[in-house]
């Protein structure tokens, strides 16, 4: 490396000998000061000698998004990098929801896996490895005085992301034949499909889970919830989580990314769902449709969602507005499926002398089963409505005519456009 280097040369220059003053230094402090060995990692470590062994070595390890090893850690086949933000957008959950923002992975052999951690380091936002590509010409300086030998290196460096040899699958990897024809019967109408593990994908939801369940934040919400408390992050829970261990005692011989998550790969559960249908009971014995709403677990929930939210004195911004609003709108859409399910009786329901409903909620309820609809229907819904949700948040918050006429407003507004598409 050259002495007379300046600016962004000299910063990177800095960059990769710090990298190998740190490696050299956790090397040798496990050796005796009389080692014979001291020499000879110093010697190692020279840049330009560590450089071309990394250089040479970089051919056995490959940066991948779609590894092979997982699917079968005695396959031999092709593992594959693509980078996320040039895949096709699709509905579903892929690797191309990743965009920009995703960690590569490094399979091969993991005694080569610190040219990689070499290459991840980053100047100004941009990795070693992102610079050779680019065949940056201050890396180059950094790297050698002599530019050939530096030129070399770099092409070295920016091949980690390229296939080796032919692509290729193996009897122990997976495949399956895909219909992409109209008709099944026809032989020449599928693909045969190799899936690949993806592993850039996988690592992202490792850490997203981690975060939900570890986190700080994810433990003070939790802790607000426990006490009562709004908080501004969501509790995600992963029921049923389950943790499949990939390498054994050496996570290091699946990959980079695998190592660090110590062989651990989360599985979420993949069950059908277990349909729970309730009976369904006319709404007798009460004075009002909101007594029974009330308490339905989802009116519940979203209720104790929006006081708290409220309790916590949010500023008075249109975020907190929007928030507010969207929850009341949730309770909104949860009456129309109360009164939908109210609707699927058999009509004249509310004829029963055990009915005390007044007549808009009858007809309401019972469109069918009544002679008259009240005229004025929507409007005293909407104000019951209102009624409702005051006397749910009075306690303990100050609920008075100005959250009273919002509510009527808000749960109005709804009600008019639903008769103005059919469905009231």
């Amino acid at each position: 490396m050259s002495t007379h280097l300046i600016g962004r040369q000299a910063e990177l220059c800095s960059l990769v000998l710090g990298f190998l003053s740190e490696r050299l230094s956790a090397k040798l402090e496990k050796l005796a000061e009389d080692d014979p060995k001291r020499a000879e990692l110093q010697a190692q470590f020279q840049p330009a000698v560590w450089l071309e062994d990394a250089a040479r070595r970089v051919g056995q390890i490959q940066a991948v998004t779609h590894s092979l090893k997982p699917i079968h850690p005695d396959a031999k086949g092709s593992s594959l990098y693509r980078d996320p933000s040039s895949m096709q957008p699709l509905e579903e959950v892929g690797s191309h929801a990743l965009g920009a923002e995703f960690e590569a992975d490094v399979v091969g052999n993991a005694a080569a896996l610190d040219v990689y951690k070499f290459l991840k380091l980053e100047h100004q936002g941009q990795s070693l490895l992102s610079l050779a590509a680019q065949a940056d010409t201050d890396l180059g300086a950094a790297l050698s005085s002599d530019p050939a030998q530096a030129t070399a290196w770099m092409a070295a460096f920016a091949g980690l992301s390229e296939a080796r040899g032919r692509l290729s699958s193996h009897t122990l990897a997976k495949q399956f034949y895909w219909l992409v024809g109209p008709d099944p019967h026809d032989d020449a109408g599928y693909h045969l499909l190799a899936p690949l593990y993806p592993t850039s994908l996988v690592h992202r939801v490792y850490q997203t889970l981690q975060d939900d369940r570890f986190g700080d934040e994810a433990k003070a919400a939790r802790e607000a919830r426990k006490a009562g408390h709004w908080h501004e992050r969501p509790v995600r829970e992963y029921p049923q989580l389950a943790i499949q261990s990939l390498g054994g005692t050496k996570p290091q011989n699946i990959s980079q990314l695998n190592s660090e998550r110590r062989g651990n790969n989360m599985l979420l559960a993949s069950l059908p769902p277990v349909w729970r249908s309730a009976e369904i009971r006319p709404v007798l014995g009460t004075a009002s449709l909101f007594k029974v709403f009330g308490h339905r677990p989802e009116a519940r929930r979203l209720t104790q969602l929006l006081r708290r939210f409220l309790e916590g004195d949010p500023a008075r911004n249109l975020e907190t507005r929007t928030q507010r609003d969207e929850w009341v709108e949730a309770l909104l859409e949860e009456l129309m499926l109360f009164t939908a399910e109210q609707q699927t009786l058999e009509p004249g329901w509310s004829t029963d002398t055990r009915c005390e409903l007044p007549a808009t909620h009858s007809a309401w309820l019972d469109p069918e089963g009544v002679d008259d609809t009240p005229p004025d229907l929507i409007d005293e819904l909407a104000r019951d409505f209102a009624n409702w949700l005051n006397h749910a948040l009075r306690n303990p918050l100050p609920m008075g005519d100005a959250e009273y006429l919002h509510w009527r407003k808000q749960a109005r507004e709804l009600f008019k456009a639903m008769e103005r598409e059919g469905a009231l």
